[in-house]
């Protein structure tokens, strides 16, 4: 066995992937909005996008791109060395011109793939979440130990997706490990709903998130971007109270995971209900600052029941799972629409499972930059994906990669032309030509 052959390369699908980047603006984007003080930070930046698109999960893995014929296909192409030194030399003010960069990238990739964000012109999502990335040794700028217990960074993401569409990212920024989830949800749910609006979203928006998100000001933000919001609400005295005043012929039985339907009574047998009442949010505040809204809430039967013989506690027989709204859903469609949320931890598990497996520098700055990056890889992805097939519009990244980018291939040159020659019978062949087609041919025609 002997590594000798010039020709071969072990990514062929970077280079309809990358071509759509290009197509989509990439490179005219980073070179207007970037001013990092590093030569050619256009090349260097498309090098870190593509390593990651291969499967690079740290500044070394980003030699990927140094193979066999990869020199053929690609130009510029920079050594790890030189690419961690281009991260390192990243500030906070450059890393918010990457996100514009990501941002506008979005835009152009809508307008390329029409697909991308399809049905939002009726509605679509915005889920807000966080997550905390372990990092190892002292040398790691703003490392800390966080709610989880692991001492790391912080990432805080805002994902856009339709009832048709997969999630795409639409705002990202990295923060100190012992952040509060909600710090900032204002300002980065400004930043989403600005991106998926510059992306064609025109339809009406509901702002999804978790109970660390209740707070005045992520709502606020919604109610600024005329969007609907749907956060659950914290267990406290004021909703609990709001909870022991819906009557019991309100509660309703829901078509719920693993129900079972009673063909004898005629419903769905199931733990699962579902109810609601007028509320009041954040009456701390002042008078302006209240947000009347509905509370919606699901109670699922306990399995072990307290107070035998006697007089229990006041939801012994019951979890109860609330949330605020402000939307004009009916009750059953805002619980499940709220439930959907979890699209946002399938994301995330997604990034850690690609990049994000690590935060690889001990520079503050050079981590925040390669989580920006790491936004466009996926966005990148996300957009190939829809390109290939149906089926790949909704696949996972690891999926994308193993099945449309990293296909091997062997570099021919005849008559001024690069031919890729790729593998016999490769299963999803089909797929990967319509991906190359549609990166490397004409934008389609948008009809009004």
């Amino acid at each position: 066995m002997v590594f000798d052959d010039p020709n071969l390369v072990s990514a062929a699908g970077l280079v309809p992937v990358m071509r759509l980047g290009e197509a989509a603006g990439l490179h005219e984007l980073l070179d207007e909005h970037l001013s990092v003080a590093s030569p050619n930070p256009v090349v260097k930046s498309a090098s870190v996008i593509a390593g990651m698109l291969a499967g690079a999960d740290s500044i070394d893995d980003l030699d990927v791109l140094r193979h066999g014929g990869m020199r053929r296909c690609f130009a510029g192409v920079r050594a790890p060395s030189t690419l961690g030194s281009y991260l390192r030399s990243f500030r906070h003010g450059h890393v918010q011109q990457l996100d514009a960069v990501a941002s506008r990238l979005l835009a152009g990739l809508a307008a390329r793939v029409p697909g991308l964000l399809a049905g939002g012109d009726t509605v679509s999502f915005v889920d807000i979440d966080d997550t905390i990335r372990e990092v190892h040794g002292y040398a790691k700028q703003a490392a800390a130990f966080g709610y989880s217990g692991v001492r790391g960074l912080n990432a805080q993401l805002a994902v856009v997706s339709t009832p048709l569409a997969a999630p795409v990212i639409a705002a990202a920024r990295l923060r100190k490990g012992n952040t509060a989830s909600g710090k900032g949800a204002g300002r980065l749910l400004a930043q989403a709903v600005a991106t998926a609006r510059r992306a064609g979203v025109s339809g009406r928006l509901l702002v999804r998130a978790d109970s660390a998100y209740y707070a005045h000001a992520t709502v606020a933000a919604a109610l600024r971007a005329k969007a609907w919001f749907s956060i659950t609400a914290r267990m406290n005295p004021q909703v609990v109270a709001a909870i022991s005043r819906i009557p019991e012929d309100a509660w309703k039985t829901i078509e719920y995971p693993n129900a079972v339907w009673d063909e004898d009574e005629r419903r769905w047998v199931s733990e699962a209900e579902v109810a609601e009442i007028a509320f009041t949010a954040f009456t701390s505040r002042r008078k302006a600052d209240q947000v009347a809204c509905r509370l919606v809430v699901r109670r699922v039967k306990r399995l072990n029941t307290t107070g035998h013989g006697g007089q229990g506690e006041l939801f012994a027989a019951h979890r109860h799972h609330a949330f605020i709204t402000n939307s004009t859903l009916s009750t059953v469609e805002a619980d499940a629409r709220h439930r959907d949320h979890a699209v946002i931890e399938q994301v995330i598990a997604e990034l850690k499972a690609g990049p994000l497996a690590h935060l690889p520098s001990g520079s503050y700055a050079a981590n925040a930059a390669w989580l920006a990056h790491t936004v466009i890889a996926f966005n990148l992805a996300r957009a190939a994906g829809v390109l290939a097939s149906t089926r790949h519009a909704r696949a996972r990244w690891t999926t994308l990669r193993t099945q449309l980018i990293n296909v091997p291939a062997r570099v021919a040159r005849s008559a001024r032309r690069l031919t890729l020659h790729l593998p016999a019978a490769w299963p999803w062949a089909e797929e990967w030509e319509s991906l190359f087609a549609a990166a490397t041919g004409p934008p389609p025609i948008v009809t009004s």
